[in-house]
């Protein structure tokens, strides 16, 4: 037998969960901050990030993502100087580049 107030109970959510406080707003877009309506969408993104829309959820996605790859770039440039740093021998002279042939942009093995 079901109990009559099945359906009237609050949900009980995460512990600490509100809609409404520090932890999780939901009464903006976090990229426009156009409000939003209690009968429309919402778009989330990581979790707990409000959209209006998908183009809105899209594009910081799309931010994210290039920002991920910045950093990544970053990192790699900041650990080869370093190893570099660590190869190198104080006074000892850098390494040649390597001869490069013009007609394909390509390093040539020697």
């Amino acid at each position: 037998m079901a109990c009559a107030f099945f359906f009237d109970a609050e949900p009980l959510g995460e512990p600490g969960l509100r809609l409404h406080g520090p932890e999780l707003e939901l009464d903006a877009c976090a990229l426009c901050t156009k409000p939003l309506q209690g009968n429309s969408d919402i778009f989330m993104y990581k979790g707990d990030t409000p959209f209006c829309s998908e183009d809105c959820r899209y594009e910081q996605m799309h931010f994210d993502a290039a920002m991920a790859r910045q950093q990544a770039s970053a990192r790699r440039k900041q650990q080869q100087q370093q190893a570099q740093a660590q190869l190198s021998v104080p006074g000892a002279p850098a390494p040649a580049p390597a001869p490069v042939s013009n007609k394909a942009d390509v390093s040539v093995a020697s």
